[in-house]
């Protein structure tokens, strides 16, 4: 299902983004180094009744994924997702961090 969503990584508002019809839902982050820090977590209650919660997360982690940095997730919903799925997504946590 990941691979039916599109996210859009707006560069210059710093924030990846999903759309679904006329609804957004975004994560703001920061760089840093080869950090990328999840900072801010906003999905209309639409969307996140619909399910996209999960879906976009699991996404923008891909996204991270490919771009080989690590995430620090500052977000208090992006952590906990990560605490969820430890196991799947430990390997994206720069060394030292524990979530």
């Amino acid at each position: 299902m990941i691979e039916d969503v599109e996210i859009n990584d707006n560069e210059f508002l710093r924030q990846f983004e999903l759309e679904v019809g006329d609804n957004m839902a975004r994560i703001e982050y920061s760089l840093q180094e080869r950090k990328i820090f999840l900072t801010k977590y906003f999905m209309p209650e639409d969307m996140e009744e619909q399910g996209f919660r999960d879906i976009f997360i699991k996404a923008v982690f891909k996204e991270v994924e490919d771009r080989n940095i690590r995430l620090v997730p500052t977000s208090p919903e992006i952590a906990s997702f990560m605490r969820k799925n430890r196991r799947i997504y430990k390997d994206l946590l720069p060394v030292g961090i524990s979530i």
